[in-house]
């Protein structure tokens, strides 16, 4: 059997991260895709690549989480899925041009492919069934996805939507099939602490993409000067605060309670599957926004140049909004008031220059950052001890700290994931 060992924590594999790289060029791939196309036409398209691409992403790491890379026929897959990703990735710009086949059946391929593999591999065992309804669904969002291939225009647009769509539907309805029952998120029993480190690593990917960008458009500058300086920096603190804001604490404290969950299945589903691709193109928006301002902090700002400065950050604050509220059922204020004045600085995008546009929206963001320290320290929770010499006080028993020392709680609720902190 293929299967992971579950007697001990679940780490990323080397092969694993090495299939990650692809995905660099991916999304390297959709930031290009959307500076090359900065219309409303162009950010759908943009968003729908983006959407089959995180689809073939996220259906392997739950693969890998059951199954284990390093075993021969596993490690052969990924391999595999790395060489058709490749290709996929390579045709991403001209999809809706001359290369529409190649992604369509790309995409065929790697899910119906998954599937096979997956429903061959498990014979005897009770995850078989769970993929013998994926496998249903998967062929007919392949098949669409194949059939956008053939098609032309707008046509093809929707069967790639309707391909996205049904994988979508098929994880919010458990895969139901006729004669074949459907899964409960119970089900899938996978080890949330690799899951979640799968998906920060994604976002990690799509922040490089960010860095390269920025360091690209300053290689570009035919000279450099005071603006273009300025714009450097205010982009690079612009990335650094969007990793601050998802790892300083809610990446670890998430993990920590999906890891801990009675049903990791639907945290994995609804937090990581379905919210984490929101993050990713807010970040993706802001790499070429940055790439846009770095070129020319100057300029006056035109109504594409604008929504991306501001868009960007907006969706990844959205994003990160939802998923705070998926994990903690918390309002996250400070996001959402980060959305709003976001919103509330459009009216200035056509009278100041990119640099100063941009500005504002970086600093919107770095004080959304800030706040989350000034409440920790607000509420009297200790700052971080990464030597551990701060001595622990364990809690009574039947009482757990974060939980206003009620006994009986969730599992879930755990030390990591109920501090105030982590629900700003």
């Amino acid at each position: 059997m293929l299967l992971r060992d579950r007697s001990a924590a679940q780490r990323v594999t080397n092969i694993e991260l090495f299939f990650d790289l692809v995905y660099v060029f991916a999304v390297t791939q959709l930031s290009g895709h959307l500076l090359s196309s900065p219309t409303v036409g162009g950010v759908l398209q943009t968003a729908l690549l983006l959407a089959l691409v995180w689809q073939v992403w996220a259906y392997t790491t739950w693969l890998t989480n059951w199954l284990d890379p390093d075993r021969m026929a596993v490690r052969l897959l990924l391999v595999a899925l790395m060489l058709v990703s490749l290709a996929m990735s390579a045709a991403l710009p001209k999809a809706f041009a001359g290369l529409g086949l190649l992604v369509g059946g790309a995409y065929a391929a790697m899910q119906i492919g998954r599937g096979v593999f997956m429903v061959i591999v498990l014979r005897g065992n009770r995850l078989r069934a769970n993929f013998e309804r994926i496998l249903v669904w998967c062929t007919v969002s392949g098949s669409l996805a194949l059939a956008g291939g053939f098609a032309y225009g707008h046509a093809r647009e929707v069967w790639w939507l309707l391909a996205a769509a049904i994988d979508v539907a098929g994880a919010a309805t458990g895969f139901v099939t006729p004669g074949l029952g459907r899964s409960r998120t119970s089900d899938w029993d996978i080890e949330g602490g690799h899951f979640a480190e799968r998906c920060q690593a994604f976002i990690l990917i799509a922040l490089g993409e960010s860095i390269v960008r920025i360091g690209e458009a300053l290689y570009e500058r035919e000279s450099v000067t005071a603006g273009g300086v300025a714009a450097f920096v205010v982009a690079f603190a612009g990335a650094v605060t969007l990793w601050w804001l998802y790892f300083d604490r809610s990446a670890d404290a998430a993990a920590g309670v999906i890891a801990a969950s009675n049903d990791p299945g639907r945290l994995g589903r609804s937090a990581y599957h379905w919210i984490h691709p929101v993050m990713v193109a807010g970040i993706i928006v802001v790499a070429a926004a940055d790439q846009i301002v770095v070129r020319d902090p100057g300029k006056i700002a035109s109504a594409a140049a604008a929504w991306m400065i501001l868009g960007g950050p907006a969706l990844y604050l959205a994003g990160h909004a939802a998923f705070k509220w998926e994990v903690w059922r918390v309002v996250p204020r400070g996001r959402l008031a980060g959305v709003v004045v976001l919103a509330l600085l459009a009216p200035l995008a056509r009278s100041i220059p990119e640099l100063g546009l941009a500005a504002c929206a970086a600093a919107v963001v770095i004080a959304v950052a800030s706040s989350d320290h000034q409440r920790l320290f607000d509420r009297g929770t200790p700052p971080p001890d990464p030597l551990g010499l701060r001595k622990v006080r364990r809690p009574p028993a039947g009482r757990r700290p974060g939980c206003g020392g009620r006994p009986g709680r969730p599992r879930a609720h755990r030390t990591v994931c109920c501090p105030s902190i982590y629900r700003a």
